[in-house]
C-alpha cells in the first residue's frame, strides 16, 4: 500500500505541473552545445516559454507527455517514495530516536536509484514528446512520435529492448540526487518543524512546511543533472542506438560546462524551480497526508 499511496500522491502532483515540465523540457534544450548569443532564443523566460509554446502548439502543446508523465511518477516515485517510507517506518533513518541526516541521505539516494531505473523508458517517451514542436520554435533533435505506444514501439524496433533504457546514466545520478537532497531534507525539516511547536504535530501544515524547505534544496542540487538527462535522453542515435552528440553522462556533463560554461549546467533554473519545487511541495504533502489517513482508518 505505501508504493501505491506515494504513486497516487506523485500522479495528483503531475498533474499540475505537467506543463512546467514541457517548459523546463524545451529551455534546457534550447543553445545545446552553443555559446551564449550565437543561437536564436526561442524562450526567454518561463513566462515567455507559456506564452510561446500556447500560442504556436496550442494549449495541448502546454500538456505534452502528459500519459507517459503520470505512468512515469505512478511506477517512479511510487517505487521511490514507498521505499524509503518502509525504510522510514521500520527505523533505519534514526538514530537514538531522531532522524539522522546521513542514514536519511543514503535512503534517499537507494530509493531513487530503485526507482530511476524502473521508470527510465517511460521518462525516455516523454522527453522525446515534450521536446516535439512545431518547427518554427523547436529546440533540440526532434522526433516524430505519434503518441506514447507508437513512441515505445518504434525504439524497441530499432535499438530493441536495451535502447529503452538509453539515458539511464543521467536518470540515475538525477534521480538518488534529487531524492537524497528531498527526503533528507524533508524529514529532517518535519522533525524540526514539529519540535518547534510551530503548528500542531497533525497539522498538514508541518508537510507543507517542510517541503517548501526540500524544494529549494532539491532544485540547487537536482538542475545540473536535470539538464545533462534531458540532453542524453534527447539527443538524436545512430543505427547502433548510440549517442550523435554525447557518450555517456560524464561526456555530456563536461561538454555543456566547456561550451555554455556553468551558466549552461543551471539552464532553464527559473524552469526548474516553478516545477520542481511546486511537484516536491505537493506530492510530498498528498504523500505524507496519505499515509496518515491510511494509517489512521486501517
Amino acid at each position: 500500500m505505501d508504493f501505491v499511496l506515494s504513486g497516487v500522491a506523485a500522479c495528483g502532483a503531475c498533474l499540475f505541473t505537467n506543463p512546467l515540465e514541457v517548459v523546463k523540457t524545451r529551455m534546457q534544450l534550447q543553445g545545446e552545445l552553443k555559446s551564449r548569443g550565437s543561437y536564436q532564443v526561442y524562450y526567454r523566460n518561463v513566462f515567455h516559454a507559456f506564452y510561446t509554446i500556447g500560442k504556436v502548439d496550442g494549449l495541448t502543446g502546454l500538456q505534452k507527455g502528459l500519459v507517459p508523465g503520470l505512468l512515469y511518477q505512478f511506477f517512479m516515485n511510487g517505487v521511490r517514495l514507498g521505499s524509503y517510507a518502509i525504510i522510514e517506518s521500520a527505523g533505519y533513518i534514526h538514530t537514538n530516536g531522531r532522524v539522522s541526516t546521513v542514514k536519511s541521505t543514503v535512503a534517499g539516494a537507494v530509493a531513487g536509484v530503485v526507482g530511476a531505473v524502473m521508470g527510465s523508458p517511460i521518462y525516455l517517451v516523454k522527453t522525446h514528446l515534450q521536446s516535439q514542436s512545431t518547427s518554427s520554435i523547436a529546440v533540440g533533435h526532434q522526433y516524430k512520435h505519434r503518441g506514447m505506444f507508437h513512441a515505445l514501439a518504434a525504439i524497441h524496433k530499432e535499438h530493441g529492448i536495451l535502447g529503452l533504457w538509453r539515458g539511464s546514466s543521467a536518470a540515475v545520478p538525477r534521480v538518488s540526487v534529487g531524492s537524497a537532497a528531498q527526503l533528507s531534507t524533508f524529514s529532517a525539516c518535519k522533525e524540526l518543524i514539529t519540535d518547534l511547536q510551530v503548528f500542531s504535530e497533525d497539522s498538514w501544515l508541518v508537510a507543507l512546511s517542510a517541503g517548501m524547505i526540500s524544494s529549494v534544496v532539491v532544485v540547487l542540487a537536482m538542475t545540473p543533472f536535470d539538464v545533462v538527462s534531458t540532453r542524453l535522453y534527447n539527443q538524436p542515435v545512430d543505427d547502433l542506438g548510440k549517442g550523435k552528440l554525447y557518450r555517456g553522462f560524464s561526456d555530456c556533463f563536461s561538454k555543456t560546462l566547456k561550451k555554455e560554461g556553468l551558466f549552461g549546467l543551471y539552464k532553464g533554473l527559473g524552469a526548474s524551480y516553478f516545477r520542481l519545487g511546486p511537484h516536491t511541495i505537493l506530492s510530498l504533502l498528498f504523500w505524507n497526508e496519505l499515509r496518515k489517513f491510511y494509517q489512521l482508518y486501517s
